[in-house]
């Protein structure tokens, strides 16, 4: 299944690339304010559900562009949750920050997860029990143990006044007890680049699931820790997500609850 799920991220990547060459041809629509789709995303998503459709016929599908497939209410056993291109501001302004993200859920647990980066040809790969890989080389989250020498990632996902104020108080809080704070514009990378150590944690607020499912796995596979601003496990569907090393956890989950 994660063969499969590779394939599918090469050849979605395939149609991403092709248009990277020429991006004044890409039809942009806003979905939302600051929130955007291009027919490339469109493209790529059919591209990944072809093959892993052909190889699965059975299995249910959650896709960014999509949305659910008929077949994912009827207490499907396998969903394949795919963002085609995680970070589609930056790849609509040629800014190489973006990726592809596929995670295969199994009664509701991600087992298998996919994010590669087409621009860097990162291939980030993770099966729950078996380890996280970065181009087939065994990746593990930081040992950091002070939150004062991390350097953090985090997003923002445009909405109300509110959501603004309460993102820039963390920023400030973040910043100021942290070494830095990227927004580097692609949650699904930024999880990756935890679970391989180039950031040493990640918070945001507002996510979907396919821009969490494949980037979680791959950090508790890799000895990190996942979970809401409270602390607790149900990320995924709610949307709101701290991820970091053990320590750099406990020490996120301390400054970032009382926005829980």
């Amino acid at each position: 299944m994660l063969n499969t799920a590779i394939k599918a991220a090469r050849r979605g990547a395939a149609v991403i690339n092709r248009a990277s060459f020429d991006l004044d041809r890409v039809v942009v629509t806003e979905k939302q304010h600051n929130d955007f789709v291009t027919d490339v995303d469109q493209a790529a998503e059919q591209a990944i559900i072809e093959v892993l459709s052909k190889a699965y016929p059975d299995h249910a599908f959650l896709a960014e562009e999509s949305g659910a497939s008929a077949n994912s209410h009827d207490e499907n056993e396998y969903q394949w949750i795919i963002d085609p291109i995680d970070g589609t501001t930056n790849f609509i302004h040629g800014f190489p920050q973006y990726c592809i993200s596929i995670a295969l859920a199994h009664r509701g647990v991600v087992t298998q997860a996919v994010i590669y980066d087409p621009v860097r040809n990162d291939l980030f790969t993770a099966t729950k029990g078996a380890g996280a890989y970065l181009n087939e080389k065994r990746i593990r989250v930081t040992k950091l143990d002070r939150i004062s020498n991390a350097l953090l990632g985090t997003g923002y996902v445009a909405g109300s006044a509110r959501a603004l104020d309460e993102y820039l108080k963390m920023y400030a809080i973040m910043g100021e007890r942290s070494q830095g704070v990227r927004r580097a514009g692609s949650a699904a990378l930024d999880l990756a680049y935890v679970a391989c150590g180039r950031l040493d944690g990640f918070y945001e607020k507002g996510l979907k699931p396919w821009d969490i499912a494949a980037g979680a796995l791959m950090i508790t596979e890799s000895g990190g820790i996942v979970g809401e601003f409270s602390g607790e496990s149900d990320y995924l569907y709610k949307g709101d997500v701290i991820a970091a090393s053990p320590k750099i956890f406990g020490q996120m989950i301390t400054l970032l609850t009382p926005f829980a």
